[in-house]
């Protein structure tokens, strides 16, 4: 990798933001960012824009990206829309890393916004619906679902409550790795009892109530063995980051001390994998291939954020980036292991499930995360002395596993 930094970073609290538009909550996590940064928006050469409600909420199908920026100040530069469902966020900083090491520019912001709260809630949760094929809807459900075979859910376990399908297939993904591994329900339950208690310290979560083991088991179910709060909520939010070159810290006069440098900057799509190839699991080979990028491996990170859009998703991830052995992840959280204190903490931020997940805004909000870890200003939740940490991002569906997939890797210099 190039020497690539983020120099300013900032996001705005995650939740429902009812009375605020998109381009207020857009302004916000610039702002917060430019000062962060300590410079305006005229040092800024290029914006990667990710938004995905834009069109399908507010109506605005095209160019949202230059319609926000025209009402939060900046304009007369390249404006890119980055589509890239959940990852989308996390896509646009790979996209602006990338940007800046061809040389076009030497400072680039990666913007994410979300507006997702709207009076017709049926509107929010068709948008997940959208995150595979569509000619192939129930096709695609029908195959992912049979994953889950093998497991009777108990009685009551069944919400009848509409929800999307997709946490009926993460439902069925968690079944199988309990199948396949002996991971349990109670496994399940730590994750998020341990990320709802990370929330607690984080000025900017979504939900900021702590849950225990037994609370989590006995919520309202969603589809067994998932209960309500196992699941990312339905948020709003923006999150902003700036990255410079060499060049680009020194025409800003950024502060060096509190720049953080990407390391890795992965991007990967599906492949058309068997379930039974977990050596051949996106995450799996986005994680090997950025630990390549930054000359590390799993057991240099400090710290770790990944898609946790069910509790599920944290287990599967930390073995995917080898912080615990394939099945072992389950275990390592019932130990506390991913715990504040623990070996390797992972969604010190509360992860989704309590941050929250306004999707475009995802991926650069778990950045703000681990920047903030390794400049020690993590407060309460601060990893001692981190100078390593990874983050995984994933979005849509595609044959078995993410349809795209980020992994970064921020160290401090």
């Amino acid at each position: 990798m190039s020497n690539i930094y983020i120099a300013g970073i900032a996001m705005t609290v995650f939740g429902r933001h009812l009375e605020r538009s998109v381009d207020a909550l857009a302004s916000e996590a610039l702002n917060g960012a430019l000062e962060d940064a300590g410079c305006g928006t005229d040092a800024i050469g290029a914006v990667f824009y990710s938004g995905i409600t834009n069109g399908a909420l507010q109506g605005q199908l095209s160019i949202p990206g230059q319609v926000v920026c025209s009402k939060i100040g900046i304009d007369g530069v390249p404006v890119f829309n980055v589509e890239n469902a959940c990852a989308s966020g996390s896509t646009a900083v790979h996209l602006a890393v990338r940007h800046i090491e061809s040389g076009a520019c030497d400072v680039a912001l990666a913007l994410g916004a979300e507006k997702m709260n709207v009076a017709d809630k049926a509107k929010s949760f068709a948008l997940f619906e959208a995150g595979w094929d569509v000619s192939r809807v129930d096709e695609n459900f029908e195959t992912l679902a049979k994953l889950g075979e093998g497991i009777e859910p108990p009685p009551g376990s069944e919400s009848d409550r509409p929800y999307s399908r997709f946490m009926k297939i993460y439902a069925a993904l968690c079944r199988h790795h309990m199948k396949t591994y002996g991971t349990t329900q109670r496994q399940i339950a730590a994750v998020s009892s341990k990320n709802h208690l990370h929330s607690t310290y984080n000025p900017y979560s979504q939900f900021r109530q702590p849950f225990t083991i037994d609370e989590v088991l006995a919520a309202p179910p969603i589809t067994y063995p998932i209960t309500l709060p196992m699941c990312a909520p339905i948020s709003d939010g923006a999150a902003a980051a700036i990255l410079c070159n060499e060049e680009g810290l020194r025409r800003i006069g950024a502060d060096r001390n509190r720049c953080i440098r990407v390391a890795a900057s992965v991007i990967r799509s599906f492949t058309n994998r068997r379930l039974d190839e977990p050596e051949k699991n996106i995450g799996r080979l986005a994680a090997n291939q950025a630990y390549e990028q930054a000359g590390l491996g799993p057991e240099d990170m400090h710290v770790a954020e990944v898609h946790d859009a069910s509790a599920m998703g944290e287990i599967i991830q930390a073995e995917n980036l080898g912080l615990a052995p394939l099945g072992e992840g389950g275990p390592a959280a019932e130990r506390g292991d991913f715990t504040l204190g623990g070996r390797v903490p992972i969604n010190t931020s509360g992860g989704l499930e309590s941050k929250g997940h306004p999707l475009g805004a995802t991926g650069i909000g778990q950045l703000y995360e681990l920047v903030t870890q390794l400049r020690g200003e993590a407060g309460a939740r601060q990893v001692p002395a981190a100078r390593h940490a990874i983050q995984e991002n994933g979005g849509g569906l595609q044959g078995v596993e993410e349809a795209a997939l980020a992994v970064h890797i921020l160290s401090r210099d």
